[in-house]
């Protein structure tokens, strides 16, 4: 995009070297520059009027007045001037700081000519950098972030996201896997100027290398057996918009060297191709390893590190957020219900059962949960998988030395009550019809007449009781009953 050299560029930086790169990749691109040494200096040449600023580009620690004090004695007289504060020792409270004074976006050293290009022109062309989560959305119950939004930590931490999710700047977001990773990132992109552009996610853990890669930059026709046609990548497609790379600290060491130049440069060539292609993509990570002792271990870049680590959100578990689940079990009923079906209510005691466990799975783990009672419609029976995973941790986590524990009789029971209870709810479900029954569970149906005559149930009962509605049905494997009829079958073979 061609931009009219009457647009001007005021860089405030006092180390001469910085300065004469920023004012050289700018005229590059067809600007016209003016220099400052300082914020003294800048509002003064502001304040006489001589010439049109379009944009300041602006250092955070600078002699004499930093760009912190010069950005809010700026935003009193020049309310709608773009500024993109710089820094190379940038830090979250500082870029929440710079981002609540009124800065447009926050760039770290070094910077890539792709980057400055992309954030002085997003400055430039900008819708105002504050997008709010449309209203329908909101009160649907199901935008991003929505979930959280009566927790204590959100309400502590939501101004800070929304600055965040405002600016440009890449995000490092950690935790335990399932805390909500994946939910903050859509959080952040939907309080951008991105929210209506694509919002794509790569997890990193799940493709080898070589598949990674073609899915990062795409490739084309040709490049290796089986390229038929040319096909985009995830940066191709998400142009304009936010990428999410989940796991990013399982991903192979030596493509994260590519990885670093597009984020420095913002362009990169395909596999088998030769045109640079140039995009516009914000990147978010998401990871749940400690990359810090990944760096010292040699399996990550340190130079890719700190260039995503521009603002770190730490994620707690769900075990210190506990006055989420009433807000989050509301959220993953509405999403996975039937449309127009019933939702099964939270009963005072199922509520306190979810608050007193442990949840080692985090946010994934009450999701699925949720998703179980849409299908059983049984507090009681929810609670009764709770007791007994509580009892089969206490077991798993004596010590050795400590007095043997007694038989799991107890365990067995509550294990052979709940594989009885799903089988009938199927099996009244379809009438007492096996093959569908086994169908309905995901199950082998030999699988399913073995785990009836184990149980007992191989004559229907006088009265059967059918449930009034019953959820989905195809999360067979993600309930330990389920994978337990699962693993049956290659027994009953």
């Amino acid at each position: 995009m061609e931009i009219p050299a009457k647009k001007t560029i005021m860089i405030v930086e006092d180390e001469p070297e910085v300065r004469s790169f920023l004012e050289l990749a700018l005229l590059r691109q067809g600007y016209s520059v003016r220099n400052s040494e300082d914020g003294v200096e800048a509002l003064q040449f502001l304040e006489d009027g001589n010439e049109e600023v379009s944009l300041v580009l602006m250092d955070v620690v600078m002699p004499r007045k930093d760009g912190l004090a010069t950005l809010k004695q700026l935003r009193a007289t020049h309310k709608d001037l773009p500024v993109v504060m710089i820094s190379g020792a940038s830090n979250t409270p500082m870029i929440v700081q710079a981002m609540k004074s009124g800065a447009n976006d926050f760039l770290a050293k070094p910077i890539g000519h792709g980057e400055l290009a992309a954030a002085v022109q997003k400055a430039l062309t900008d819708v105002p950098r504050m997008v709010k989560v449309p209203v329908a959305e909101a009160s649907s119950g199901r935008g991003p972030g929505k979930s959280v939004a009566s927790g204590e930590w959100m309400k502590k931490n939501k101004l800070f996201l929304e600055l965040v999710g405002a600016s440009d700047a890449p995000v490092l977001i950690q935790g335990e896997t399932g805390v909500g990773k994946e939910i903050t990132a859509e959080f952040l992109h939907s309080h951008s100027p991105r929210a209506g552009k694509p919002f794509l996610k790569l997890n990193c853990a799940a493709l080898p290398s070589e598949l990674m890669e073609s899915e990062l930059f795409g490739f084309e026709r040709g490049a290796f057996t089986g390229a038929f046609k040319s096909k985009p990548g995830k940066f191709d497609l998400a142009d304009n918009g936010t990428l999410l790379l989940d796991e990013i600290g399982d991903m192979d060491f030596k493509l994260q060297a590519k990885l670093l130049q597009v984020l420095q440069d913002q362009q990169f060539e395909r596999l088998g191709g030769k045109e640079t292609i140039r995009v516009n993509v914000r990147v978010l990570a998401a990871t749940h390893c400690d990359l810090e002792k990944a760096i010292e271990a040699g399996r990550f870049r340190e130079d890719l590190y700190h260039r995503l680590n521009v603002i770190n959100i730490s994620l707690p578990p769900l075990r210190e957020r506990l006055d989420e689940i009433p807000a989050l079990c509301d959220l993953f009923l509405a999403r996975h219900a039937r449309s127009g079906g019933e939702l099964p209510k939270i009963t005072k005691p199922l509520l306190e059962a979810l608050e007193s466990f442990h949840w080692p799975g985090n946010v994934r783990q009450l999701e699925n949960f949720m998703r179980r009672l849409l299908v059983i419609r049984d507090p009681a029976f929810l609670m009764e998988e709770i007791r007994s995973r509580k009892t089969q941790t206490t077991v798993r986590t004596r010590q050795p030395d400590s007095v043997p524990s007694p038989p799991l009789v107890k365990v067995n029971e509550v294990q052979r009550k709940m594989e009885s209870d799903v089988i009938l709810n199927a099996l009244n479900t379809t009438r007492w019809n096996r093959k569908q029954a086994a169908a309905l569970l995901g199950i082998d149906y030999k699988a399913m007449l073995y785990k009836m005559k184990k149980l007992g149930l191989e004559e229907r009962p006088g009265l059967g009781l059918v449930p009034d509605s019953i959820g989905s049905l195809h999360v067979a494997g993600t309930h330990p009953v389920l994978d337990e009829l699962a693993k049956s079958a290659a027994g009953a073979m």
